[in-house]
């Protein structure tokens, strides 16, 4: 079995010190920095997304492999930036008002930024006024909004209409939203660019937007 399969089976199955030694040892043997995570980190949670959406594991057991997957890219990151110094792009994050929940935005986060994006966390129970502003401030290519009850989801609509009167919306920044409560009719009928259903989907139709 090679180091590829070994390092991607080491992420699926949380095993954070085997990750840390895998992907050291990768390094000595001079693979480059970015096929060790295209072909050995990035297989292994994508394995484990697929089987979260089967249902096969929890929220629990994607935040510890999403972390092994963290100090894989922890080792790599000094060496991705000598050949990569600019991010894929810019999220704005955050769980809608009224809302405290965050772990899947917290694996959300985890993931746009193992995949070399820059995110900006707002945090829970986020006002749709500090979104706006984030936007205005950071200029984001995207606005993830987060919740995770139907009396939260709710106030995904007055965000979008905000941003849209202030003219932040658009071509250079989209909005993705998800959550339990959520569905694509629910983003279709809110005027959201995006709805992801998971974590590994945000990164992939992020990935796919931006490079259209």
């Amino acid at each position: 079995m090679g180091i590829y399969q070994l390092l991607s089976r080491a992420v699926e199955a949380a095993e954070v010190d085997r990750v840390e030694k895998l992907t050291r040892t990768a390094l000595d043997e001079g693979l480059a920095p970015n096929d060790v995570l295209d072909n050995g980190l990035m297989p292994g949670i994508e394995v484990v997304g697929e089987k979260f959406g089967r249902g096969e594991l929890f929220i629990p057991e994607v935040m510890m492999s999403a972390r092994a997957l963290q100090t894989g890219l922890g080792v790599l990151r000094p060496f991705l930036k000598v050949e990569d110094t600019s991010f894929k792009g810019k999220l704005v994050l955050g769980t809608v008002a009224g809302d405290i929940h965050d772990l899947g935005k917290n694996l959300v986060a985890m993931m746009f930024t193992a995949n070399g994006y820059e995110v900006i966390d707002l945090g829970v129970d986020v006002s749709s006024e500090k979104f706006v502003a984030a936007a205005e401030e950071h200029q984001p290519d995207f606005i993830g909004l987060s919740a995770l009850l139907t009396t939260t989801m709710s106030r995904m609509p007055e965000i979008i209409r905000l941003l849209d009167e202030r003219g932040l919306r658009g071509n250079t920044c989209r909005v993705i939203v998800g959550g339990a409560p959520l569905n694509e009719s629910f983003a279709a009928e809110i005027g959201a660019d995006l709805y992801a259903d998971s974590a590994i989907e945000a990164v992939n139709l992020v990935r796919k937007t931006l490079s259209a």
